[in-house]
């Protein structure tokens, strides 16, 4: 079912071009990839998708009744108090109705036999459209998208929004998007604000469902595994691929050369053809050289195509070499109050290493790197860094961008006796050039920060790097030429991040971050994955093994019970069955005696001998018979716990 259609979709803003000529087709559940470098216009798609722009040119169609979905950057929450409250926002007006179902139910109730058919009739529709609607299903969606992403859901319904980090903020807002029904997903970024573990739990939600979902992400690892087609912005045009992440990357560099052979074939031809006419334009073939030069002239020319040329090129090189041994961490503790974020952490840093450094949002990462760099003290412990080291710190949140200061005179600052070329040239590798080197950096975005962070770190020349999410804001191409800058460079890095590509290409070490304890791997980040998976799959084995142990057990003993019920049935049956028996003895007992006293009882038994002898007879019969009365008595009172 096809959920949105682009044709020849063009945007212009004044007479600035923006889009132009965009068009594919996205279908009910499939997963879009949009690449593109900042600024190429992949969030004006989104608002085009969703119908918040319209577009200068060419046709957007929806489908009837289309549901989208987009996380509100803004992150404005409206009178959500709670973290719950907040996430189950799309399912407000289900559990208004699911109270009010409860409340005509109580009424109901109160009526008795005077409840109405329009009580009933209301209830009815209103019962089948929760159902319909998922209303049963509704906290548990919640419930389970609140947990993949870190949060505890019980802890969740009384959880103020105010409470909130700016990164947890980002997180409910995502559960928000996440948790609310939807045929399309519009995701734009995603990732930014989250850990290892969540990313891997959204990327294994997003392929379970069964609405379409097109993703904006530099996360490499994600696009390939969740990725089935790919929607590539460049050069104010989009172009469809259908092919996955890895397929991508090579059909865009055929269609690359191909762009490339064409374009110079043309100007090949284009210069031959003005060499012409400029020789024969005056001379005896002025002919076919004006016929050439209209022809020329119609002829529509071919653009340079997108090339490598104006990506960031980053230089990361180490002024000196420094010693072998970098950084020396002894008994170091820190904490916040009487929270503990690391204890008795020791461990040694060599030169050339580089170390990827993972844990949960919130376990301590950042202020670890703060303690390296001597930003803030250990609570115990020290951390030791040669004079001949030199560190430089990428911090996440970008404070090192200098906010008041034009981007020229940030790096002129630096570098004073660099011309004003040299500046603007190294500015110019990071993607600014012209009038754009003298905005404050104050109005960078976040792209745009990131990048001018990194053009001045390349001026420290450390031989000790510290980066702390370094590919929160860089498009996929930034951190491509970020990861080839990094594996150039011969110093030691320290590599805070959730970029699994990145990690897989460049650590060399893994620092796992957990419950205040440092597990430290000797190997690749990709063979911390597999150890991890292993580990994991043994710790899923032993826990179905455990489990199935433990219904074993839960078996045997209801087995027990079931024997044990069964028995005292049969027990309770035998002795219903005995006092039953005792009853119709003492009954037929009574009987007895009252038919011998009914008989004795009779003048007329006594008028002849043979009566006289008969009543003498009847006279023991009475005696024996109360006396199995009495014993029946005693047997009926036994078993029915009487006396």
């Amino acid at each position: 079912m096809t959920l949105v259609s682009l044709a020849g979709v063009g945007v212009r803003f004044g007479t600035r071009e923006l889009l132009k000529d965009v068009s594919f087709v996205v279908v009910r559940g499939e997963r879009w990839g949009v690449l593109g470098r900042n600024g190429s216009g992949k969030t004006t798609l989104f608002n085009l998708i969703r119908g918040d722009l319209e577009p200068s040119g060419g046709t957007v169609v929806r489908s009837s009744g289309l549901r989208v979905t987009v996380m509100d950057q803004y992150r404005d929450f409206g009178d959500a108090l709670t973290v719950w409250k907040a996430a189950a926002d799309a399912f407000a007006e289900l559990f208004a109705l699911e109270r009010a179902l409860g409340e005509q139910a109580e009424r109901m109730a109160a009526a008795g036999d005077a409840v109405t058919p329009a009580m009933l009739e209301r209830y009815d529709r209103d019962l089948h459209r929760f159902e319909r609607e998922g209303g049963y299903a509704a906290a548990a969606r919640v419930d389970a998208v609140l947990h993949g992403l870190g949060f505890d859901p019980d802890r969740a319904r009384t959880q103020t929004i105010a409470s909130l980090s700016g990164g947890e903020r980002g997180r409910v807002a995502l559960a928000r998007q996440l948790a609310a029904p939807a045929d399309l997903l519009l995701l734009d970024e995603p990732t930014n604000h989250l850990d290892l573990e969540t990313t891997l739990w959204l990327e294994g939600y997003l392929r379970s469902l069964d609405a379409a979902v097109l993703l904006i992400t530099h996360d490499r690892a994600l696009l390939e595994a969740f990725a089935d087609h790919i929607l590539h912005v460049e050069s104010r045009t989009a172009t469809p691929y259908t092919a996955g992440y890895s397929a991508f990357v090579a059909q865009r560099a055929e269609r690359r050369l191909a762009a490339q052979r064409a374009y110079h074939q043309q100007a090949s031809k284009i210069a031959k053809e003005e060499d012409y006419i400029r020789r024969n334009i005056a001379g005896q073939n002025s002919r076919q050289a004006v016929g050439r030069q209209r022809r020329l002239a119609r002829l529509p020319r071919l653009g340079p195509p997108p090339g490598e040329e104006d990506v960031m090129a980053v230089r990361l090189e180490a002024k000196e070499r420094g010693g072998d041994q970098v950084l020396v961490a002894d008994g170091v503790r820190i904490a916040f109050g009487d929270r503990v974020l690391l204890a008795g952490f020791g461990a040694t840093v060599r030169r050339a290493e580089v170390v990827g450094l993972v844990g949960a949002n919130g376990a301590g990462k950042t202020t670890l790197l703060k303690v390296f760099t001597g930003e803030r003290p250990p609570e115990e412990g020290a951390v030791r860094i040669p004079e001949s080291v030199a560190l430089a710190h990428y911090r996440q949140d970008l404070a090192q961008v200098p906010e008041e200061k034009t981007l020229f005179d940030a790096i002129a600052d630096r570098r004073s006796r660099w011309t004003r070329g040299q500046v603007q040239g190294h500015l110019g590798r990071y993607g600014f050039s012209g009038d754009s080197v003298l905005r404050r950096c104050g109005t960078l975005s976040g792209g745009e920060r990131a990048r001018m962070a990194l053009a001045l770190m390349e001026l420290d020349q450390a031989n000790f790097l510290a980066f702390d999410e370094p590919t929160n804001h860089l498009d996929v191409e930034s951190i491509e030429a970020l990861e080839e800058a990094l594996g150039d460079f011969d110093g030691t890095v320290i590599l805070v991040s959730h970029d699994r590509a990145l990690l897989r290409a460049l650590a060399t070490r893994v620092w796992l971050l957990h419950d205040g304890r440092i597990t430290d791997y000797p190997g690749t980040f990709a063979e911390w994955e597999a150890a991890s998976a292993e580990r994991a799959h043994a710790a899923r084995v032993a826990a179905q093994e455990e489990e199935a142990l433990r219904r074993v057990k839960e078996q045997k003993q209801m087995r027990r019970a079931q024997d044990a019920r069964k028995k005292e049935e049969s027990v309770q049956r035998s002795a219903r069955r005995a006092l039953e028996q005792a009853e119709a003895e003492v009954a037929r007992c009574e009987g007895e005696v009252e038919r011998i006293k009914a008989t004795l009882a009779d003048p007329d038994l006594y008028l002849t001998p043979d009566g006289v002898r008969r009543a003498a007879t009847l006279g023991r019969e009475l005696d024996a018979a109360q006396r199995a009365l009495e014993s029946a008595f005693e047997a009926w009172g036994r078993l029915s716990g009487v006396g």
